[in-house]
């Protein structure tokens, strides 16, 4: 509880509902860094991409320092950047219900996932380096989308509860498990050059593990994490249906420049993902010592100016236009939409 009661932090005591909402997260991270924003389960620790509104209670107790500074902890960064896209998508979710996802949402995030390699904020990323030995070796952001698979095979019964979508949950664990499957049908093999990201669907919620500790849409929007060998990550994020009732904010001045809100708010927070991953795919190379924060987390659901599209969005790739979150620039110590 020092974390963001003590010291630094403030002297103030904190809301009762919000010690409500936020004790949870940090039950399950003590054993993590002393990081909220880092969850230990039953199958390791996971980074969470907390939800606005807990993001902006969890920001106002710890304070962003204005000259914050990502750290290197010696771990590795991605050596390239091929995506690959598990659209987990069965005939019903675990209570009978029917799945959906809107009407654009895969073709949206195939078309992100295809042109984010050498773009604005894949190229910030670029920055961030692994020693090996004592040599720099920087993140490397060539790549693009290596495959994509739509498994309609029904959700494993529900480990978990999450509050938001009862009935209706997977653990991470139960993920882990449909990537392993996926990967082998597929013939995909990991590396620290490849990320998979498995999108689920409306209705479907999930939490870190069957103690129901940290959960979609009450906690997180998303999380990333790895697993395997150290050498050879599997390296995933989970992507719950980007509901706009829980993980879309318009009030930093997010807008859906595809015309379909929970497709637009879907790729800002894959971006988040897919940065994350890059800078820390193993949870000990590039993360801000004070808070935990990684290049994502301190600016979550920032999105500065946007200048494309009407200014509907603040990216332009390959002639698609998309509004996603800014990430961090350790050399200029901001939220920056480009890279350097």
């Amino acid at each position: 509880m020092d974390l963001l009661l003590g010291g630094k932090w403030g002297k103030c005591l904190i809301a009762a509902a919000l010690m409500a909402l936020m004790m949870p997260v940090l039950a399950a991270a003590q054993d993590a860094g002393n990081s909220p924003y880092r969850v230990s389960g039953e199958m390791g620790t996971v980074h969470i991409h907390p939800t606005p509104e807990l993001s902006r209670q969890m920001k106002a107790q710890q304070g962003i320092n204005a000259l914050a500074v990502l750290s290197y902890q010696g771990g590795p960064v991605m050596t390239g950047e091929t995506l690959y896209a598990i659209f987990w998508i069965p005939a019903t979710l675990q209570n009978g219900s029917p799945t959906t996802l809107s009407p654009k949402y895969q073709n949206v995030t195939k078309q992100f996932l295809t042109d984010y390699a050498d773009h604005g904020l894949a190229n910030n990323s670029s920055q961030y380096y692994a020693l090996v030995g004592t040599v720099k070796k920087y993140f490397v952001g060539k790549g693009g989308l290596g495959g994509t698979y739509v498994d309609t095979n029904p959700y494993p019964s529900s480990a978990c509860t999450d509050n938001v979508t009862p009935g209706n949950c997977i653990t991470d664990a139960q993920l882990q498990a449909e990537i392993k499957a996926v990967m082998t049908l597929k013939g995909w093999t990991p590396g620290l050059n490849k990320m998979f990201l498995v999108f689920t669907s409306k209705g479907e919620g999930s939490c870190s593990d069957s103690t129901s500790a940290s959960c979609a849409y009450s906690q997180y929007c998303a999380y990333h994490g790895f697993f395997g060998s150290t050498t050879t990550p599997t390296i995933y994020s989970n992507q719950p249906y980007a509901d706009p009732s829980y993980c879309y904010s318009p009030g930093t001045g997010q807008r859906a420049p595809n015309g379909d809100i929970p497709s637009d708010a879907n790729v800002s927070i894959a971006s988040h993902e897919i940065a994350e991953a890059n800078t820390d795919p193993e949870l000990n190379a590039w993360w801000d010592l004070a808070n935990g924060y990684e290049i994502g987390d301190l600016c979550s659901w920032t999105f500065g100016a946007n200048t494309w599209d009407g200014l509907l969005a603040n990216q332009m790739w390959n002639g698609h236009f998309y509004d996603l979150q800014q990430e961090y620039d350790n050399h200029t110590t901001s939220c920056v939409s480009l890279g350097p």
